[in-house]
């Protein structure tokens, strides 16, 4: 019987590497070795993974001896310090930060889409894109293979979970600050109320904030270029026409987005709904005439992206227009990584 390859799972006990120990545990199992890797404080925990007790060790050159993949759920300035110092020790990284995702070098996969990508990977390193661009790429991809994607226009409704833990926090606090009371009313009132805006510009209870990410070129957020540069990357459009604004909503977890998309062939909407009904990784709710169509309600703590409201543009016969969802901590982070890593399994064992 031939050996099953080891793997790694670096940042371990967050928030991602949290939904990533469920995934494991309900995903094939291809693995043989499993190792959680955190930093020195959390070492000696222990931690569930497929029914068995795990102590998590400590983040070191040494921890990755004897490891075939390692998924990396950690921040940009850890996985660029850790994953070429992983990948020298012999191990295949799948990275979920931002760290690699544009180094021409490391290839940007979402298997669904281009699976064939993580085969070129001079670098040893795999990068996993950015959860909003996940969010919809799934349903693009397929389409795209279709009709030949030329434009995007894209307004995200960004979950505070995006922002990590400390975003539910400041969500859950505000929205208890504002429970019961009349706000929203008056201009200013809800930022009287609000005291304590943590990582958002403005109060999120009661309210969506047009930002999401750091201020980067031309008052671009860098959620919004990610946007950008990610879709062109993972489908190998390195023109494509991409307009994006990233917006921030008052819901826990799952990411949703709103898309015009152009394409160089015409589509129709029954043709745009048959190839989502079958697509790998797309779950297509879309019977408007009942008000069935997909929200973040909907597709938080499930897999697939979820597409409703597919349209053909009224005013471009060549564009479709359609409403996705997707959780920003499954498939936007961990399942991706799994699937990734997965790839790589089948490799290890061929």
């Amino acid at each position: 019987m031939m050996k099953r390859p080891s793997l790694a799972v670096v940042g371990a006990t967050g928030a991602v590497g949290t939904v990533m120990l469920e995934i494991l545990s309900s995903r094939p199992d291809v693995w043989g070795e499993i190792r959680l890797i955190a930093s020195a404080r959390s070492a000696g925990k222990k931690l569930l993974c497929r029914g068995d007790e795990l102590t998590v060790v400590a983040l070191s050159s040494q921890a990755f001896d004897g490891i075939d993949v390692a998924m990396f759920d950690v921040p940009d300035e850890v996985s660029a310090e850790w994953a070429p110092i992983a990948a020298a020790r012999g191990a295949v990284v799948v990275d979920n930060s931002g760290a690699f995702r544009m180094d021409v070098d490391v290839p940007l996969v979402v298997p669904e889409v281009n699976p064939l990508d993580a085969q070129k990977r001079p670098r040893g390193i795999i990068s996993n894109p950015n959860c909003t661009t996940l969010s919809m790429i799934v349903a693009l991809g397929a389409l795209h293979r279709e009709f030949d994607l030329r434009e995007l226009v894209v307004s995200s409704y960004q979950a505070a979970s995006g922002a990590g833990q400390a975003g539910i926090d400041i969500l859950r606090e505000q929205i208890e600050a504002v429970a019961g009371t009349d706000v929203g009313t008056t201009s200013g009132d809800l930022r009287t109320k609000v005291k304590n805006l943590g990582p958002f510009p403005a109060p999120l209870a009661l309210n969506v904030v047009p930002w999401a990410g750091s201020l980067k070129e031309d008052g671009y957020s860098s959620e919004e270029l990610k946007v950008r540069n990610e879709s062109r990357k993972i489908l190998g459009l390195p023109n494509l026409k991409v307009a994006a604004t990233c917006v921030r909503v008052p819901v826990i977890t799952t990411h949703s987005l709103a898309v015009h998309a152009v394409f160089a062939k015409e589509p129709s909407r029954k043709a745009a709904q048959d190839i989502l009904s079958s697509a790998a990784g797309v779950k297509l709710v879309d019977d408007p005439e009942n008000y069935q169509f997909p929200t973040p309600a909907d597709a938080v703590g499930t897999d697939p992206t979820w597409v409703g409201r597919v349209r053909k543009s009224i005013d471009n016969p060549m564009a479709l227009d359609l409403f996705v969802c997707g959780d920003n901590l499954r498939k936007g982070a961990a399942l991706n990584t799994a699937q990734i890593a997965e790839l790589l399994a089948i490799e290890f064992t061929k």
